[in-house]
């Protein structure tokens, strides 16, 4: 199965913010669109970095509540893990798991295209081994 397949399933929509948005916004975003991370674009469209809720969480333990003013840019990760829409579930699975990141931007052609969860990869996972099974049963049967 191919990133193209779980974005046609799922949809192309990514939440995002500007490097400039607080973490309080940020937070307050993460939970309106029911998401565990956000992509970072300039004004431009240009991705800069993704922030997570452990991104948040980690940094709260660290600087206390003063850090829900600071700037998310002070937070994301700026090196972002991409893949495109041929990439494989896979090698993104490896890939993930390799980095120890659980949400991926989609770029096609330099642009954002859509994000993928290990959500969508173990869901995706689970479809393949449900239709597996049936084929078994299909053919042990018949």
């Amino acid at each position: 199965m191919r990133i193209a397949d779980i974005l046609r399933s799922k949809g192309t929509t990514v939440a995002t913010c500007e490097p400039g948005t607080t973490v309080a916004s940020l937070v307050t975003a993460l939970n309106a669109h029911n998401v565990g991370a956000l992509v970072v674009m300039d004004q431009g469209g240009v991705v800069r970095g993704i922030v997570s809720e452990r991104d948040v969480v980690r940094r709260l333990a660290e600087h206390g509540p003063s850090l829900l003013e600071q700037p998310v840019s002070t937070i994301m990760t700026a090196t972002v893990i991409t893949c495109g829409l041929e990439d494989t579930v896979d090698t993104l699975r490896e890939l993930m798991t390799d980095n120890r990141v659980r949400h991926v931007p989609v770029i096609v052609d330099g642009e954002l295209s859509g994000i993928v969860s290990i959500g969508d990869v173990v869901k995706s996972r689970i479809s393949e081994l449900e239709n597996d099974r049936q084929h078994l049963e299909s053919y042990i049967y018949r």
